[in-house]
């Protein structure tokens, strides 16, 4: 099974304390050392209940120091029971998730940093928040990044719809809500054949008060998630991570300067505002 290329080998698991998500962390807590993990939570693609559907993704982000926590469960073996009937053509589609989930993780996280006798005790950094989220779930995490805690917002193969075009039954898609984003924002795309990189591209192009970085990786809306190690979108989020939320300068140096790591690096594309 994949552990991730970081540091700190990674497992994920389910909490009785936690129900409906699922924790990425490094698998041996003590040798973090005085190191703290930021957080990352995670909105899944279709807003699906699968919260293992990117995991090797998350494994990957989660062996790099931080704690992960994704919507949702680990499936059970599927049964020869019958299916749901698919939707008529016409019916608006609907999630099994909610946003609340992703708030729901960081009050968690809060409170296990606090708990005597939590595996946690301590070793959170209960200020680094980072909501993201893939295609549905990056619409999810756009409505969590609006909470004050949260310090950067990671929105993968997504975008806010045009204003009257939601197709997704119980999921906020406003783009007035662009106007209120804080701290900063990462927005990966798959390049032209993304169904999501119009959305994307225009809720970047809009965003105008906060430092906002956008990466094209020419692979489709289906991304880098299920790749080895996550695939590169994995190592530009986790570069991403360390920079906004650890302040690595090594990590900095990849998205910085009109000579950075990523403008060299012919797997993507970048643009940059605000990062003076």
């Amino acid at each position: 099974m994949e552990r991730g290329s970081g540091t700190y080998p990674a497992i994920f698991e389910e909490r009785p304390d936690l129900p409906d998500h699922v924790v990425y962390r490094p698998a041996n807590l003590g040798a973090l050392g005085r190191a703290k993990l930021g957080i990352y939570v995670f909105g899944n693609g279709g807003c699906s209940a699968d919260g293992t559907s990117s995991r090797n993704h998350l494994l990957e982000i989660a062996s790099h120091g931080y704690l992960v926590i994704a919507s949702g469960t680990i499936p059970k073996p599927k049964s020869d029971a019958a299916t749901s009937p698919a939707p008529a053509p016409g019916t608006k589609l609907t999630s099994a998730t909610s946003t609340r989930a992703m708030t729901d993780a960081i009050d968690w996280a809060q409170r296990e940093n606090a708990r005597a006798g939590s595996p946690f005790k301590g070793r959170i950094a209960t200020t680094e928040i980072a909501a993201s989220g893939w295609s549905c779930g990056g619409l999810q995490a756009l409505s969590a990044a609006q909470d004050p805690r949260v310090t950067t917002a990671v929105i993968m193969n997504s975008g806010f719809f045009p204003d009257g075009a939601n197709p997704i039954g119980g999921v906020v898609s406003d783009k007035a809500l662009l106007r209120t984003l804080h701290g900063s924002i990462l927005y990966v795309l798959g390049g032209p054949t993304d169904i999501a990189v119009a959305n994307g591209t225009d809720d970047f192009q809009r965003i105008d008060q906060i430092p906002a970085a956008l990466v094209n990786i020419p692979v489709g809306h289906g991304g880098t998630y299920m790749q080895p190690h996550g695939g590169i979108a994995a190592e530009v989020v986790t570069a991403w991570l360390d920079w906004r939320l650890k302040n690595d300068r090594t990590a900095a140096a990849r998205f910085v300067g009109k000579d950075c790591g990523f403008c060299q690096d012919t797997r993507l594309t970048i643009e940059r505002k605000h990062f003076d």
